[in-house]
Formats: structure tokens, C-alpha cells, sequence
């Protein structure tokens, strides 16, 4: 009964959320939702996501680690300073992926430049994955 009635649930489910959610318009500049009780228009504005994995070279004693941590902690603070790194913070687990970071940037060049001053990606300790993302302009405020 309960495999028949998760087979039913799913679906519907999935259904659910897949109608909540508006679709991406092509240019990625607004974003429309057509319901009943209203319309409404978002300035979508691009940031690029960046995941933190760990890198091919982790092998440094504790000490040298521990300048390499310092190092990035003040490129990120350096960054935030300069409103390129606008979120940014560790994992909550020892797995493959450190941290995550939310650059402002107009394009991919850009953002992995400023991912490629850091002390971490330098030395290999960590290695980066960078993607682009998208968000409804002033409905998530970065401070």
C-alpha cells in the first residue's frame, strides 16, 4: 500500500512544483508569471556560482595549511571589500566540495579571475567549478 500510494504522490507531486515555477525566458533580462490573481514582472540579474572542491594538492603540513586557509580568508574578505564576492562560506561536511561563493561579474572570464587570486586555487588546495546564476533582481539582497 505504501510503494502504491508514493507511486501516486510522487508524480503529483513533481507535478505541483513543476507548474509553481515559472519558466526562464530566453534573454534571462525578466521574468513574467501569468496567474489569475496577478502579473508580475522581475529584473532577472546574472551572478556566477562557484563551488570549492578539493583540490589535487592537499599534502602541506598543518602549519603551511593553516597560511594557505588565512591567505583565502583575507582574498575573500578582500573581495567582498571590492562588492565582487557577494556570499561566501564553508560546507558543513568533510566531502569533495569546501565552499561555495556568489561573484559578481559580467562574464565567466571575469569571475575566474578573481577565483584565481586566491591562495587556496594557487596552491591547489582547492579547485573551483564555475557556473552561471540567475536571480530576480532585488528579491535576494547580498549584504
Amino acid at each position: 500500500m505504501k510503494v502504491l500510494l508514493s507511486c501516486f504522490l510522487v508524480p503529483v507531486f513533481i507535478v505541483a512544483c513543476s507548474e509553481s515555477v515559472p519558466n526562464k525566458p530566453a534573454n534571462h533580462d525578466t521574468l513574467s508569471t501569468n496567474r489569475k490573481d496577478t502579473a508580475q514582472k522581475f529584473e532577472m540579474k546574472q551572478y556566477w556560482m562557484v563551488f570549492l572542491k578539493k583540490g589535487p594538492n592537499r599534502t602541506q603540513d598543518s602549519l603551511s595549511a593553516a597560511k594557505i586557509q588565512d591567505a583565502h580568508i583575507r582574498n575573500i574578505d578582500r573581495l567582498a571589500a571590492l562588492g565582487k564576492i557577494v556570499l561566501a562560506g564553508p560546507m558543513g561536511y568533510d566531502k569533495d566540495l569546501r565552499g561555495i561563493f556568489v561573484i559578481d561579474a559580467k562574464d565567466s572570464t571575469e569571475a575566474a579571475s578573481y577565483i584565481k587570486t586566491d591562495s587556496a586555487i594557487i596552491t591547489g588546495r582547492l579547485r573551483f567549478e564555475l557556473h552561471p546564476w540567475w536571480t530576480a533582481k532585488g528579491r535576494v539582497e547580498f549584504k
